[in-house]
């Protein structure tokens, strides 16, 4: 409780639990040693969670993610649980895509880089993950490309790949809310018709907002995307603060849509989303 919570990653288990992964970061003006370190914990109402006493995955002792884990990306499996999260180097300004496994949320084995950065596609994280109808895994991700952040995607045979790059599966748009940066975000995929991503846009100045997607079946192309931002952070009275509002999970409940998302970078929030 001595930092910040960012990217609340939360998702059911068959229990009926509530599971959640969250990124804890120092405050501003305090003296910053990484950039996040992930906590997990559970609920029974998807609101109130009990976090495990002490922390999943921590920086280090390797050199891939020395100086930080962030944005955690949570795959329940039979045998356990598969974590995507960005590894941020000890100088705090590269990061590459890497995951750990394990029996429990606190055994968690890490596995090393499952995205590399390359010359045009820098800075890989925010993984988001779904599986093809023939079994492969098909992962969203964040790079970084001509001073902006992009979503990109590929195929890949296991969790770790390797990966099969596809095309970019969509672009910021000219003089919009979203015509700088792109961000992944969780995907609702209920409807396996034409599945939903709440993904995270910017202008130049990083103002972030959230919004919405949807894709065909294979996700080959965009049938439609909201025109609006779906969450904006409230009103603030300093120009120069933080403005960002940052999807990370969405989970559906008896029909009922919750996406969980962050705001500030600094504390969590949860939002009801209906279908219209």
């Amino acid at each position: 409780m001595t930092r910040d919570l960012m990217s609340p990653y939360v998702w059911q288990e068959a229990d009926g639990r509530f599971g959640m992964m969250v990124r804890a970061v120092t405050r501003p003006g305090e003296p910053m040693t990484d950039t996040g370190v992930i906590w997990a914990g559970w609920s029974d109402d998807g609101r109130h969670f009990a976090m495990l006493p002490e922390p999943s995955i921590v920086p280090g002792p390797g050199e891939q993610d020395a100086g930080g884990v962030e944005d955690p990306t949570v795959v329940r499996r039979d045998d356990g649980y598969v974590v995507y999260y960005s590894g941020v180097l000890g100088d705090h300004a590269h990061g590459e895509l890497s995951y750990a496994a394990g029996p429990s949320l606190d055994r968690l084995t890490k596995s090393g880089v499952v995205l590399a950065s390359s010359k045009s596609e820098g800075n890989t994280k925010e993984a988001t993950i779904d599986r093809t109808p023939d079994g492969r895994w098909r992962l969203f991700y964040e790079y970084a490309a001509d001073e902006a952040s992009r979503i990109g995607m590929a195929i890949g045979a296991d969790v770790a790949g390797p990966w099969d790059e596809q095309p970019t599966p969509f672009m910021p748009r000219a003089d919009s809310w979203d015509d700088w940066h792109l961000s992944t975000g969780p995907l609702l995929t209920d409807d396996p018709a034409m599945p939903v991503m709440f993904y995270n846009g910017a202008t130049r100045d990083a103002r972030w907002r959230i919004g919405w997607v949807a894709f065909d079946a294979e996700f080959r192309g965009v049938v439609a995307r909201g025109i609006e931002p779906l969450i904006t952070p409230p009103p603030v009275d300093d120009r120069t603060a933080t403005d960002i509002a940052f999807a990370a999970s969405v989970v559906v409940v008896e029909g009922a849509i919750w996406l969980y998302y962050s705001l500030e970078d600094r504390k969590l929030a949860r939002a009801l989303i209906r279908r219209s």
